[in-house]
């Protein structure tokens, strides 16, 4: 039998009223080494928090006292940057979760180059006088589009705000049962739509809507037919969907404006294994859609915003919307999607880091796997290698598989694995299939391979820390 409870109680309960204070420990020797030359805000901070994680672990019935190491462990957490790089060994390319699109060299150093000094954001220097933050995008915009006029924003949803807001604010709009879809994070469009002020009017059925049925319901109070582009999810089977051009047709002859939600905001086609069909913001603008939003950091690849292209008259409306500056966006967002944009224009889509990522063979990801193997062995970790399906991700081409390879780890806890994976000083994110860790190479550059090596030989079973 075990100690009587009160003893045990008693005894953390003298464990607890032991710790030191703040300032007791400002002045203990033993960490004058450690804390030198440390500001004393964070120095402070830091022995805080060390502090309050003794305290949680002896309430858990950890017995350990406080130490010094304690210390040292807390200053380690606080210089850690909360938003830090990480390995993508997961096989998504658009991972959500892990920022989505990674930006190109070239849209790095034009954001380097505006972050570090002042900029021409809202200044015309051939006039000397205000001009607009996105002059430096809307002609790439046109002239990868075809659209006669474009807008940033901060994401699509809020572009989708901002038009729905600005053109049919009190007025219906006309969208099939069949593309009311949800986004990231909960998001519905018909929330989105009823908090723009536009009624909505639903169409047709979940996997069938004809053109006759947009038709049907367009009356004197119908302010747009909106069409929304299924990104992130399919219907297979039994269906039927009115084209953006049957819609346009049917909107020029009842004077109404066609926008189309697009999403993920492809420009040039889509290319790579599995990948499939996926419509480009030039087709959709040939169609006849008056309006099209998409996303900056999905299939485009640049970084987070929502572009809006199409007529002159309707992009001059949206602008004068007093939501436009509450959903603008910041000088660095134009300079990395400028830099991103003008690869497009100059005929290098390869050099688009997502473009490149979806468009690997399967003989160059089978070859970047078998060295990864290499290295894992050079640590002394076994490890085959296998072939895989990875994902597009971001709510992108939802049927699109991607073959792919990957190095498989048999660890015996997988879950605990990907934990140790995640707490290095370069955090390593995989995966878990039929209990296996799974470390897709699809996403690793030739140059992180090793680091996910030794990342994976420390996170080891009977490995040092």
């Amino acid at each position: 039998m075990g100690p009587p409870s009160n003893s045990v109680d008693g005894g953390k309960n003298a464990l607890l009223r032991a710790l030191p204070s703040i300032e007791q420990l400002l002045r203990r020797p033993s960490l004058e080494p450690l804390l030198s030359g440390v500001p004393r805000a964070r120095a402070v901070s830091a022995l805080r928090l060390a502090v309050d994680r003794v305290r949680a672990r002896l309430l858990q019935g950890d017995p350990r006292p406080f130490d010094d190491a304690d210390v040292g462990e807390a200053l380690s957490t606080l210089s850690t940057p909360g938003l830090r790089a990480v390995l993508n060994a997961t096989g998504v390319v658009l991972h959500t979760n892990l920022g989505r699109a990674p930006l190109a060299p070239e849209a790095v150093a034009r954001v380097a180059q505006v972050a570090r000094g002042y900029s021409n954001l809202e200044y015309d220097l051939d006039e000397g006088e205000r001009g607009s933050r996105y002059a430096p995008v809307v002609g790439l915009l046109r002239q990868l589009t075809g659209a006669e006029d474009a807008l940033v924003v901060n994401n699509c949803a809020g572009a989708v705000l901002l038009v729905l807001a600005a053109l049919a604010s009190g007025r219906e709009c006309v969208v099939s049962r069949g593309e009311l879809v949800e986004i990231g994070g909960g998001f519905r469009v018909p929330d989105v739509m009823r908090q723009s002020g536009a009624r909505l009017v639903e169409v047709g059925t979940t996997n069938r809507t004809r053109l006759s049925d947009y038709a049907a319901a367009v009356g004197h109070d119908t302010g747009l037919l909106v069409k929304v582009h299924r990104s992130n999810f399919a219907v297979v089977g039994f269906t039927e969907e009115a084209s953006v051009g049957a819609l346009a047709t049917l909107g020029r002859e009842r004077g109404v404006p066609v926008f189309q939600d697009l999403g993920s905001g492809a420009l040039v086609p889509m290319v790579g294994e599995g990948m499939g069909q996926e419509p480009t913001v030039a087709e959709v603008v040939a169609e006849g859609a008056d309006v099209v939003a998409f996303s900056g950091d999905k299939l485009l690849g640049g970084p987070q915003a929502g572009v809006v292209v199409g007529r002159s008259a309707l992009l001059a409306r949206i602008k004068a919307h007093p939501l436009t500056r509450a959903l603008r966006v910041d000088k660095l967002t134009v300079a990395a999607l400028e830099a991103t944009l003008e690869l497009y224009r100059d005929g290098k889509p390869g050099a688009v880091p997502t473009y490149r990522l979806l468009a690997q063979s399967s003989q160059e990801l089978r070859a970047r796997a078998l060295r990864l193997q290499d290295l894992l062995a050079e640590q002394g970790v076994s490890a085959r290698v296998d072939g895989v399906v990875g994902q597009v991700g971001g709510g992108a081409m939802p049927l699109a598989r991607l073959p792919s390879f990957a190095c498989i780890l048999n660890v015996g806890a997988p879950e605990s694995f990907l934990e140790r994976l995640r707490a290095g000083g370069m955090p390593v994110i995989g995966r878990i299939a039929d209990g296996e860790v799974v470390l897709d190479v699809r996403c690793l550059a030739e140059e992180e391979l090793r680091s996910v090596a030794e990342a994976v030989a420390t996170a080891s079973p009977g490995k040092p820390p």
